[in-house]
This record gives structure tokens, C-alpha cells and sequence, in this order.
């Protein structure tokens, strides 16, 4: 039979048995239809399957046409940050908690993807956000974030002092706890813990989100995606990060301007075709619930 897909690669390290049960049991069924099959090399340690292909993200990336992500959303931002740089689609089977991203349960999973391989799935493409690390007009570091870019300091409940330009025009000066700069993606992660709005994913913007702020006026702000932030920073803040999704924190000094806009890569997600995105809202965010 012809499918969709005619490599496939599953992602999504665990050591949980109950997840290798997932991984190992989705392997087979792909097997038995004639699919190749990539698994990500971590993965591939735990499992106990003879002749199996393996490799990292990257491979998987250019070898593979769908990469079928098991986990929770951690798992599908880890590989999102790979992924998005090249032409694959990408789908999740959630073994975590809120699976805002994960879309398939484990029990319907397999029911669920063999209407996919036929075809039959709804696509959309998730923009990434770049922040870039500058120091006498010279940009040293880049990194790419699916959910949000975090400004704060290391030490915990320690306010910090910084100036937000959009497209160069000063819009505030700022003493709180932090910044978070977030997708559409990203408005249901740590963004709504702060207080910030929910953003369909087809909104096309960005938002900014006040921690903590030392001032009742300090509101989340949402802009367009095709602006551009640059913060500067008070010569009196010491130890200064920046977080980028799940990724290891990034140590600034007051010296450095980080300019953040969206980036030309996107992440292509499918759904089922039953998918609907306020459905899902609805259910993780509990708000039918009495």
C-alpha cells in the first residue's frame, strides 16, 4: 500500500518502561507496513530490537518524512529546536502531563495514524522565535526557541533592571523579575503561569510578558511577529540569563543587547483530522469542570 510517509522516525528518550512499551509497540506496527524506520539514537539503547536503524535528531531530520514524537511537550521542544531547520512534519504521542503539543493519546494512537499514513491530517506551521546576543555591534551567540525567550537573573526573586525597544523605539524601562518573550506556541506555557494571554496558534504575534513586575501598570503586551525586541540592561544587575525553551540557560552581561524577532524556520505539525485546537484548551485547562 502507498503511504504518506515512507520513512518515519520516533523520538523521545525514556527509560520508563511504560514509554518503551509505546516506542516499541508503535516500531512493530510501522514494521509490519512496510515503513523504514529511524529511532533516535538515546532511545535506541533501551530498547531490545535486533537491526534497528538509529540516529540523532539530525539524521532523523533528513532521512525521515514524519517524526513521531513520544513524550511530553518537553520532548517535542527539544526536537523542535532541530526539526524546524528542515522539510519534515512532525507529530506527538503524549506520555506526559498537559500534552499541549503531543496531540495522540497512547490507547488511540495507532487507530489515529493509520488515517495519517493514508493521508487524511490537518497541517500548520509553528514559528520559532531567534534571539540573538550582541556586544559592541557584533553578535556572538544565536539561538532559536519554539515556546519563549526567558530574561532573568540566577538567583531566585531577584529583580532586574532593563530597557525593551520595539523596532528601536524605547517602549519601557522595567524593574522586575524578568521578561518572557513568547509564540502563539508558547501563550500556554510558562507565559500563562505569569499572567499572560492565550494566542490561537494562527495569531500571528508576539507576546511579552512582564515576571513579577516592581508596578501595577506593567501589563503583557502583545506585537506584531515581524517586530523586532531589543533589550539593554542596567549597569547595577549581576548574574543575567537568558532561556531559550528547555534548552541550558545563556549567561549575559549588562554589556550585551539581545535583539529577539521571529526566525525564518518553522516547525510543520500535523494533527488528526478530529483535531481542534479549543477543544483542547477546554480539556487540559479544565474549564468545563464544576
Amino acid at each position: 500500500m502507498n503511504y504518506a510517509f515512507r520513512t518515519i522516525g520516533i523520538i523521545g528518550c525514556s527509560q520508563h518502561r511504560s514509554n518503551l512499551i509505546t516506542h516499541k509497540t508503535l516500531y512493530n506496527w510501522l514494521k509490519k507496513r512496510g515503513i523504514s524506520v529511524i529511532i533516535e539514537k538515546e532511545t535506541a539503547s533501551f530498547l531490545s530490537i535486533k537491526k534497528v536503524q538509529i540516529g540523532n535528531l539530525t539524521d532523523i531530520a533528513k532521512k525521515a518524512d514524519l517524526a513521531i514524537i513520544i513524550g511530553g511537550d518537553g520532548n517535542m521542544l527539544r526536537a523542535a529546536n532541530v526539526l524546524a531547520h528542515f522539510d519534515i512534519k512532525v507529530i506527538g504521542i503524549n506520555r506526559g502531563n498537559l500534552g499541549f503539543l503531543t496531540d495522540l493519546d497512547p490507547p488511540s494512537a495507532l487507530k489515529e495514524l493509520a488515517h495519517i499514513l493514508k493521508g487524511n491530517f490537518l497541517s500548520e506551521k509553528r514559528f520559532l522565535l531567534k534571539a540573538e546576543i550582541y556586544k559592541h555591534n557584533a553578535c556572538n551567540k544565536r539561538v532559536f526557541a519554539m515556546n519563549e525567550v526567558f530574561l532573568h537573573s540566577e538567583k531566585m526573586s531577584h529583580m532586574i533592571k532593563f530597557k525593551v525597544y520595539i523596532n528601536n523605539n524605547f517602549t519601557f524601562a522595567q524593574n522586575s523579575d524578568g521578561l518572557i518573550i513568547a509564540t502563539p506556541t508558547g501563550s500556554t506555557a510558562y507565559a500563562l503561569s505569569a499572567g499572560g494571554p492565550i494566542l490561537s496558534p494562527t495569531v500571528d504575534a508576539i507576546i511579552l510578558v512582564p515576571v513579577l513586575p516592581h508596578t501595577l501598570s506593567a501589563r503583557p503586551i502583545i506585537i506584531n511577529s515581524n517586530d523586532t525586541i531589543k533589550l539593554q540592561f542596567s549597569q547595577l544587575n549581576e548574574n543575567l540569563k537568558i532561556h531559550c525553551d528547555n534548552q541550558i540557560p545563556i549567561s549575559i552581561n549588562n554589556k550585551n543587547e539581545i535583539y529577539i524577532k521571529r526566525s525564518n524556520y518553522y516547525l510543520n505539525l500535523i494533527h488528526p483530522n478530529s483535531y481542534n485546537y479549543f477543544k483542547k484548551l477546554n480539556l487540559k485547562l479544565g474549564w468545563s469542570k464544576k
